[in-house]
C-alpha cells in the first residue's frame, strides 16, 4: 500500500502511527478492551484524529485489531507479530504504507492511552519544529515524593531553553530520582515524534548498553548521538496496563462524556 496523490492526506508531512498487539501479560487482549462502547484502540485512534496533525494509522500484529479499527472507519496495517518493539512495528508499517517517503515526520503513539489530551500529540512535534531536534517527546514536572522515588516513573533530565519556555533538550532518561537537589523531576511521557530518516536509523540500530541497563528504548537514540527535544505538558495521561487501570479509564471516559 502506498500514498497516492489523490489521497486526502497525500500532502501531509506528518503521520501518527499507533503500534498495537494482543499479547499482554497483565491485561490480555488489551487493545480490544471496551471503553465507552468501542475497543480501546479505537478510542486512541479517535484521540489521534482529534489532534489533527495528519493521518492516523494503526500498525497491528493481529487481524482482530485491524478488523476493529476498520469497522470504525480507521486504517490499519498488519505487521509481523514477532517484531520486537512498537518502534519496529511502526517502521515496518510505514515502509509498507509509504514507500515513496511522502511522510517526513512520524509520531509513535502508544495504543493504551485512551483518555489522552489530543493537544499533547500536537505538542510532541514542537521540539522538531522549534528546537530542530531529531526526536520530540513530552514530560510533566512533578514534586510528588512517590513519583520521584518510583522506578516505574521514568524521569527525563532536561536542559531547558531560556528563549523557548517549556522546551528543552534531553540529557538523559532514567528510572532513578534525577536530577538530585531541590526542584521538580520531570515525569517522561512515552510519545515520540521522529524525523523520518531518524526513525529509519533508530530502527536499524541494535539495543544500546544503557538501553539494556535502564530498560529504556529512547537511550538508544541518545547513545547514537541523536538529539531528543522535550516539551512540557500539564498532565500525565493514564496508561492502561492492568484491569484496575482499565476500570479507571472507563470512569474517566464516562466523566469526560458527561461534561
Amino acid at each position: 500500500m502506498s500514498v497516492k496523490p489523490s489521497s486526502p492526506y497525500a500532502s501531509s508531512r506528518s503521520v501518527v502511527m499507533i503500534p498495537a498487539r494482543l499479547r499482554s501479560v497483565r491485561l490480555p487482549d488489551k487493545p480490544l478492551a471496551d471503553i465507552g462502547g468501542v475497543p480501546m484502540i479505537v478510542q486512541v485512534w479517535r484521540r489521534a484524529r482529534e489532534a489533527d496533525v495528519g493521518p492516523v494509522i494503526v500498525a497491528c500484529a493481529e487481524a482482530a485489531i485491524a478488523d476493529a479499527v476498520r469497522e470504525h472507519g480507521g486504517e490499519a496495517v498488519l505487521t509481523d507479530p514477532d517484531l520486537p518493539s512498537g518502534t519496529d512495528r511502526i517502521h515496518r508499517a510505514l515502509t509498507s504504507l509509504d514507500p515513496d517517503r511522502g511522510f517526513t515526520q512520524v509520531i509513535n503513539l502508544q495504543g493504551d492511552l485512551p483518555t489522552l489530551d489530543p493537544a499533547s500529540i500536537r505538542r510532541s512535534l514542537e521540539p522538531l519544529d522549534r528546537l530542530s531536534s531529531d526526536i520530540g517527546t513530552l514530560a510533566v514536572a512533578t514534586e510528588n515524593p512517590t513519583e520521584r522515588a518510583d522506578p516505574n516513573v521514568v524521569k527525563a533530565v532536561i536542559s531547558f531553553d531560556a528563549d523557548r519556555p517549556g522546551l528543552g533538550r534531553a540529557l538523559y532518561f532514567t528510572r532513578a530520582t534525577a536530577p538530585s537537589g531541590d526542584g521538580p523531576v520531570y515525569h517522561h511521557i512515552g510519545i515520540y515524534a521522529y524525523r523520518r530518516p531518524i526513525l529509519e536509523r533508530f530502527a536499524s540500530l541494535p539495543p544500546s548498553p544503557l538501553e539494556r541497563r535502564e530498560r529504556l528504548e529512547q537511550l538508544r537514540g541518545l547513545e547514537a548521538g541523536m538529539s531528543i527535544g522535550v516539551a512540557l505538558v500539564d498532565t500525565v495521561p493514564l496508561g492502561v496496563d492492568t484491569p484496575a487501570d482499565l476500570q479507571r479509564a472507563r470512569v474517566l471516559f464516562e466523566k469526560s462524556q458527561a461534561v
